[in-house]
């Protein structure tokens, strides 16, 4: 087939299946050619599109308060709901920042705890069969990082999984629309899930000037090291294969400067803000705006525009402020 299964049980979701149907039927509409002996053709090459817009509600929204839950509710709220992403019987995926164990989530270089945990509860809530939360972290395991930032904890009280990602998980994967790099190592289970949320922090890095949702990305793939060489271009060009369904970005706590694994809470500050989008180009680009910047500025976020993920105009789309 020419299509992702995730894009197969979106679709027919949006036309009533149930996801369970939806992907059994993905599975026998893949196998049949093989079975009958008819010739698979090769994917056809496809342009990127933004994401469309929900005709009944904003493009993005930004929530601001002091309460990291209700900001994420609200922010999802305003989208019209978890269940525009989820539904009953999804194998959900959340992808937060969780790049290291040297510090809790107050230093702001991971994703915080309380953001995660609320998504969590919400895509349970909407029936999803099974809520995992995961990354790769460069300093210590991924335990000690798993504990250490506290988000462990918050996604087992909110009834998720954490998941170690197995080296066996990861598929070399064509890249049908990327541009430097056309194939690399992907972890399948983001592939495969029924719908992937990418929830990263906003903060300073060192090479790619801000990390925020399309960097997150990195994180499901391996030989990392090696995107750096055209890091703004192929984080684009992975974010055209992986395409979460909603990016809900963390400014709770921003971090300033020394990203991205910071270390003095004088680089940190207090934005008590959430973006949440289903365009992580247009997402990111909001975000870039707190630390006084634009889209423009941020190598990852111009090529991916470029390359018709999303749109870092945001005089162009309709953004719904909330304070809660």
């Amino acid at each position: 087939m020419n299509i992702s299964r995730r894009d197969f049980i979106r679709r027919l979701a949006a036309l009533g299946f149930t996801a369970a149907t939806a992907s059994a039927l993905f599975t026998w509409l893949s196998c049949k050619p093989r079975q009958i002996g008819v010739a698979t053709q090769a994917p056809a090459q496809t342009t990127p599109s933004s994401p469309p817009l929900v005709s009944s509600g904003p493009y993005l929204a930004v929530a601001c308060g002091p309460s990291p839950k209700a900001m994420v509710e609200a922010a999802v709220r305003a989208l019209g709901g978890i269940e525009q992403f989820v539904k009953p019987g999804y194998d959900v995926i959340i992808k937060p920042n969780i790049c290291v164990a040297y510090h809790s989530y107050e230093y702001a270089a991971t994703t915080n705890p309380e953001v995660v945990g609320t998504l969590v509860a919400m895509c349970k809530g909407a029936g999803a069969k099974r809520v995992r939360v995961m990354d790769q972290p460069f300093g210590g395991t991924a335990e000690q990082a798993y504990a250490i930032t506290g988000i462990e904890e918050a996604v087992r009280a909110a009834g998720g999984q954490m998941e170690t990602m197995s080296q066996i998980k990861f598929r070399s994967t064509a890249i049908p629309d990327g541009i430097d790099i056309k194939n690399w190592p992907v972890y399948s289970d983001v592939l495969e899930a029924d719908a992937v949320i990418n929830v990263p922090i906003a903060k300073h890095h060192s090479l790619a000037r801000l990390t925020m949702g399309l960097k997150n990305v990195m994180g499901v793939v391996q030989n990392r090291n090696l995107l750096h060489l055209n890091l703004g271009q192929r984080v684009a060009d992975l974010t055209s294969l992986v395409k979460p369904e909603l990016t809900v970005v963390d400014c709770v706590r921003i971090l300033m400067n020394n990203g991205p694994t910071g270390g003095n809470l004088n680089d940190v500050k207090l934005a008590n803000t959430v973006i949440a989008s289903r365009d992580v180009v247009a997402a990111d680009a909001y975000a870039a705006t707190l630390f006084g910047l634009t889209g423009a500025d941020i190598p990852a976020v111009r090529a991916a525009a470029q390359m018709g993920l999303g749109t870092m105009d945001l005089r162009g789309i309709r953004i719904e402020e909330i304070n809660v």
